[in-house]
């Protein structure tokens, strides 16, 4: 069975995930991929044992970041055939698992260290480490300290990968 190309994006409200749908727009075109928004969602864990979680308030509130993300990032101009989907769980493990076979996985940097633009988060560290699809770490600054993405995709002969 033929499954359809797509270009699943990370989407956690963050300016970096807004700026990770639009490239995802500008990409999926080239990769003859549909975009796939997904958004996750899980429990602090202090919750877990201690109070009953309240499941209908963290599946709106990711509800709602998903739907405000894709309006910031797209307004009423979205890109044709672009999904979106809920999944509860770990972002690192869920978004790795959902872009499997994906053309390409996107996702935004909100990691802070002591190297301006070169400290990755961890769910950004951890797709960046575990998909096995190419992935694309979208800085949320970049507009304004110059483009500086990471890329880490499928290694040619003799290729080496790393910063563009």
């Amino acid at each position: 069975m033929d499954k359809e190309a797509k270009v699943v994006v990370g989407v956690d409200g963050s300016d970096a995930s807004v700026q990770a749908l639009r490239f995802a727009a500008q990409l999926a075109p080239a990769l003859g991929a549909n975009i796939h928004a997904i958004a996750c969602w899980d429990f602090p864990q202090m919750y877990a044992g201690y109070v009953p979680p309240d499941f209908e308030a963290f599946q709106a509130a990711a509800t709602k970041t998903l739907a405000e993300s894709l309006d910031k990032a797209f307004g009423p101009d979205a890109p044709e055939g672009i999904s979106q989907e809920l999944i509860r769980g770990p972002a690192p493990a869920k978004l790795v698992e959902a872009a499997a076979g994906a053309a390409m996985l996107v996702v935004g940097r909100r990691g802070h260290g002591g190297i301006r633009g070169m400290h990755l988060g961890s769910v950004s560290s951890a797709c960046v480490s575990h998909a096995d699809c190419p992935v694309l770490v979208i800085h949320a600054d970049a507009g304004s300290h110059g483009t500086h993405h990471l890329w880490r995709g499928r290694k040619a002969k003799g290729e080496n990968t790393g910063t563009a």
